[in-house]
């Protein structure tokens, strides 16, 4: 993508992202609707435990699952003994 195109994009994405923003007032937050019944708010502990740590193990776990249950055998394919030849029509 060229230099004219990029800056096209960005200035799109601010746009876009500025006109969201704007539109979306966040006095509406403060009116209850009926019924609403909120719960008590997280404390920063929980934040983070509940949206930074949680992916984290979540991600670790599932590294560790894919390293450890992986099958192939050869990470790095071999260099051809010396002096062998390439037979004729094998695929690379």
């Amino acid at each position: 993508m060229d230099k004219k195109n990029a800056l096209r994009a960005g200035a799109l994405a601010a746009g876009t992202t500025l006109m969201m923003l704007l539109m979306s007032s966040p006095a509406l937050a403060l009116a209850r609707d009926d019924g609403d019944d909120p719960g008590q708010g997280l404390s920063v502990i929980e934040t983070l435990g509940l949206y930074v740590a949680a992916p984290l193990v979540l991600f670790g776990v599932i590294a560790g699952l894919v390293m450890v249950l992986d099958k192939s055998k050869d990470r790095q394919p071999k260099a051809p003994a010396k002096g062998a030849k390439a037979k004729v029509g094998a695929k690379a």
